[in-house]
């Protein structure tokens, strides 16, 4: 099920039932697993591992250099996708830059057509990246979360489980989880209440991350004692003990709220 005009270099390993159309490009060290379909134009080039039924749209790219001006040709490097998950049209993904180091996309995601995931990134599964987003290099996406169309991310930004992030947003902090962030600068601006509710979190949970964005954001304490007294009274959820866990771990200051964007030169009053 190979286009003759499909180019495959010997050495490429390709699992039952692979699909590749034509004047797509697979190099000699792609690995391909059951059922894959990469469509028409398609490029893998590099060290690119597919798990099974991963979808490549028509024109996406995957596995070339990092645009890192320390990154050598000769580091070996790569591209993993996890089973099921769907990469549209022309997307890019680019290979990692340390040795042995690998670009990361989790399990039963979708990257729609034209996003970017840059170099060294992990994105984690059943994540949602929509058109246009730029995810930027050494960045980390959390399970189910989703990234709108145009965000732009600065490197090493981390993006908690279950946030969403508004399209059009520039993000300069990391995202905490069960969070909807918007703007630019992006601000905190609610829990991620619909996503909670889909995924079958229940109403004392939801509720429970409800109450502590209340305390984090809108109490008017000051990011500290926010989180002092949200460790002292919040409910003991596992979420709850997520987003404590979370803050706690940001080293480069996590989104604040509205009315409090941090700035590109490191001020704000964020946490």
């Amino acid at each position: 099920m190979i286009h003759p005009t499909a180019v495959v270099a010997p050495g490429a390993r390709l699992g039952a039932n692979v699909r590749i159309g034509p004047f797509a490009i697979v190099g000699p060290d792609v690995i391909l697993g059951d059922d894959v379909e990469v469509a028409g134009h398609a490029v893998l080039e590099g060290r690119v591992v597919l798990g099974p039924r991963v979808r490549i749209g028509h024109g996406a790219v995957l596995g070339v250099e990092p645009q890192d001006l320390k990154f050598k040709r000769e580091t070996p490097t790569g591209v993993r996708v996890g089973a099921g998950t769907v990469i549209r049209e022309y997307v890019t993904i680019h290979r990692a830059t340390q040795p042995e180091g690998w670009t990361e996309i989790g399990e039963r995601s979708i990257l729609m057509a034209t996003a970017h995931v840059a170099h060294d990134c992990r994105i984690g599964d059943d994540v949602v990246v929509i058109n246009y987003a730029g995810i930027t290099g050494h960045c980390e996406i959390g399970d189910r979360a989703t990234v709108g169309g145009l965000v732009g991310m600065v490197p090493f930004t981390r993006v908690g489980t279950f946030a969403y992030i508004g399209g059009c947003s520039k993000v300069n902090r990391d995202v905490p989880p069960f969070m909807i962030v918007d703007g630019n600068l992006a601000t905190v601006r609610g829990v991620n209440v619909v996503g909670l509710r889909r995924a079958g979190v229940g109403p004392a949970e939801r509720r429970a991350l409800r109450d502590a964005h209340r305390l984090l954001y809108r109490s008017g304490l000051a990011p500290g004692a926010a989180l002092e007294r949200l460790r002292r009274e919040g409910a003991a959820t596992p979420q709850v003990k997520e987003l404590i866990a979370f803050i706690e771990s940001a080293k480069r200051g996590v989104l604040g709220p509205a009315g409090a964007a941090a700035s590109d030169d490191e001020s704000g009053d964020v946490f």
